[in-house]
């Protein structure tokens, strides 16, 4: 019963932590790329994906993508789930390691399950397989601690053992080596058994050969049948140039590695939130995630006692009763010692998938993910740690505090994602608003910075996605680049025209041309704006660094009809409200295509609903469409409030007024006058 009522206390922290905003969270990251490939171009083209990596972990993909829609809702659940049973098997495995002490496990399984170094939970559905994979290796360890438990049913509990740790091995890379911590769980296992030195060796052997031989055949089939083409071990060729310095950058690489997972992981969750007045605190559902699992885990922590090793019976001598704290607090002190060695040698073994190949982990997205495998460690030493304190209350409210940080510093993190998400669709929906249809073979160029969680290659995914929803093969029609990252590289190699782009996507491949791009940038609560490469040349509200304003140039406006193709996915559903940014895409489209009755009509319908511009920019269509039609006075005034709002529209507003000057008839007072006054206003040089 106590151990159902534990599990249950670990379910709602999982749900406080990771679950409250599970309606409000999309896809992120490889997310979409994935999700993209598997329900649109199919399985296949998933196989495909991960065949040059980690083509048996593509087969638990395609189990579970023939299972759960492409709907963002039962992914979270998914992977919550999944979160939620790899600390249930943490908790079993240290109740069969270390019996009797029910808050030990539960202190080591919630530390487990909160761990702050990695971030990425709410990549639910990339992180659900991950952490499916997790929950495969600890499996095998619990399945061989029963098997040691139960030698009548030892060879069945084994087999099982062993498939589960073959899964993990080979699935993916992250928990690779940890396996070899298997030996250390079997010694802490014997450890209470009365044998010599000999006898125990022999029994640790046998227990761990069964084992030892899936291990030994795994790293054969990796170095001899299939080795991962995207990720090579790549420290071999710098051992043999430079050794010394190679084994010195290696030690100093794995001494940051530590110092990040044990201290500045946890050190972030004394970060709080900025609080600008007491109704904030009030509404806050960070410190409502704190408190509610404070109480929660401190009730059970008190309530649940360990089992009694002292003798209450008052008749006993003082002598005695001391000797039996004594041998207590030993016994505390040799179950800290033993777990805090154990997370050290998990520690020590879990970093070589990463430290072999020159990655550094990090706290930072996405690198936050080479923390996962030093979970299982870093759950034991602080638990141990703790453990060594000798008063009761003062281990639980630390125990309870680190818990309760973690899982407040997690729902912020949560609620990052969920804004993430809504600016990600209002991105695309944006874009379908003013593109309707995109010309095949396009490239589209954007800024970075506004969209935290995703890659341009994620970006690329959903743009597919939506422009070409029936789309087969190994060509794919569109891709998404952001010049600063891509620039000088095949995908991007110059900002200049009639240049070959390719880009590898793994399941396909896109063929393009510097000629054929659409420069976008994107920075809310700005609107999404289709770059005019004869204004925005001049924009020097457009950050430098983003190299944006130079690829305005290159916008092709031809490569975009006003004929609706675009589909968008459900997990972009429902369409939002049309605000400002509605009436600014469509009059842009409108602009476009010289539709000045109709931008008028979408300026006077938007400012009539009381909406205005994020960015002054956002006026050039509608000052253009009333100049068209005549209404001067009307375009001088947008002009005027636009350089109001931002000196820096000088330049862009003389490049606008310099195209009316052209394109409207001269004839008329009005516009003289019109034209004069701009000229005057922003100093406008021929």
């Amino acid at each position: 019963m106590k151990r159902c009522l534990s599990y249950f206390v670990l379910l709602i922290v999982a749900i406080l932590a990771y679950g409250l905003l599970i309606p409000h969270l999309g896809f992120y990251w490889d997310d979409l790329p994935i999700l993209w490939i598997r329900f649109q171009l199919g399985a296949e083209a998933l196989t495909r994906y991960f065949s040059t990596n980690r083509p048996v972990w593509g087969a638990l993909y395609q189990v579970t993508t023939s299972i759960i829609p492409d709907e963002p809702i039962y992914w979270q659940i998914f992977a919550l789930i999944w979160r939620w049973l790899g600390a249930v098997v943490e908790f079993a495995i240290v109740e069969k390691l270390w019996k009797g002490k029910p808050r030990l496990e539960l202190s080591a399984a919630l530390l487990f399950l909160v761990y702050p170094g990695f971030n990425q939970q709410w990549s639910a559905f990339l992180y659900s397989h991950f952490f499916i994979v997790l929950f495969f290796f600890l499996f095998s360890y619990l399945l061989m601690l029963r098997a040691v438990e139960e030698p009548n049913r030892y060879w069945k509990l084994t087999a099982f053992g062993l498939f589960f740790s073959a899964l993990n091995l080979w699935m993916m890379e992250y928990f690779y080596v940890l396996e070899l911590m298997r030996v250390g769980v079997i010694l802490a296992a014997l450890r209470y058994e009365t044998l010599s030195l000999r006898e125990r060796a022999v029994k640790t052997l046998k227990l761990w050969l069964p084992y030892l031989i899936v291990f030994i055949l795994a790293v054969l089939s990796r170095l001899f049948i299939f080795n991962n083409q995207v990720y090579g071990i790549g420290l071999g060729a710098s051992l043999k140039s430079a050794p010394l310095e190679t084994v010195i950058a290696l030690a100093r690489n794995i001494r940051f590695t530590l110092k990040l997972v044990l201290r500045e992981a946890w050190l972030q969750t004394a970060h709080f939130p900025s609080i600008a007045s007491a109704e904030t605190i009030l509404t806050s559902y960070y410190f409502v995630v704190g408190l509610a699992t404070l109480i929660l885990v401190a009730v059970f922590l008190l309530t649940h006692s360990e089992r009694q090793v002292v003798n209450d019976d008052k008749s006993l001598k003082r002598k005695e009763i001391f000797s039996s704290i004594q041998r207590y607090f030993a016994s505390l002190s040799m179950t800290s010692l033993w777990m805090i060695g154990l997370g050290i040698f998990a520690l020590l073994l879990s970093g070589w998938p990463f430290w072999l190949v020159g990655f550094v982990p990090s706290l930072a997205w996405p690198a936050s993910r080479f923390t996962l495998p030093f979970m299982f460690g870093v759950s034991l030493i602080f638990t141990g740690v703790v453990y060594l304190i000798p008063w009761e209350r003062v281990r639980i409210v630390l125990l309870v505090s680190l818990v309760a940080l973690a899982a407040g510093k997690q729902f912020l993190t949560a609620n990052e994602y969920a804004q993430d998400w809504q600016t990600q669709k209002e991105l695309f929906w944006q874009l379908t608003w003013r593109a309707p249809n995109i010309a095949p073979d396009t490239a589209i160029v954007m800024n970075e910075g506004a969209l935290k969680f995703y890659a341009d290659n994620s970006l690329s995914a959903a743009v597919n996605w939506i422009y070409a929803p029936e789309k087969r093969g190994e060509d794919i029609d569109y891709v998404l680049l952001y010049p600063a990252t891509r620039l000088r590289s095949p995908a991007l190699p110059k900002l200049e025209p009639d240049l070959p782009i390719f880009t590898e996507y793994l399941a396909g491949q896109f063929h393009g041309n510097t000629s054929q791009i659409l420069a976008v940038y994107f920075m809310p609560p700005g609107c999404l704006r289709v770059l005019d490469p004869e204004v925005d040349l001049a924009n020097r509200s457009i950050p430098e660094q983003s190299l944006m304003r130079f690829a305005s140039r290159l916008t092709n406006y031809e490569l975009i009809s006003s004929e609706s193709t675009a589909q968008m996915p459900k997990p972009y559903e429902p369409e939002p409200e049309h605000g400002w940014c509605y009436y600014f895409e469509k009059a842009d489209l409108a602009r476009q295509f010289e539709k000045w009755d109709e931008v008028a009509a979408l300026g006077n319908k938007a400012f009539a609903q009381g909406l205005q511009p994020a960015d002054p920019a956002e006026r050039f269509p509608f000052i253009e469409g009333y100049a068209h039609l005549g209404s001067w006075d009307r375009a001088v005034e947008l002009s005027k409030r636009s350089f109001a709002e931002s000196e820096r529209m000088d330049r862009p507003l003389c490049e606008l007024w310099e195209r009316i000057e052209v394109e409207t008839a001269a004839e008329g007072p009005e516009r003289s006058e019109a034209l004069l006054a701009i000229k005057r206003m922003f100093a406008c040089n021929p």
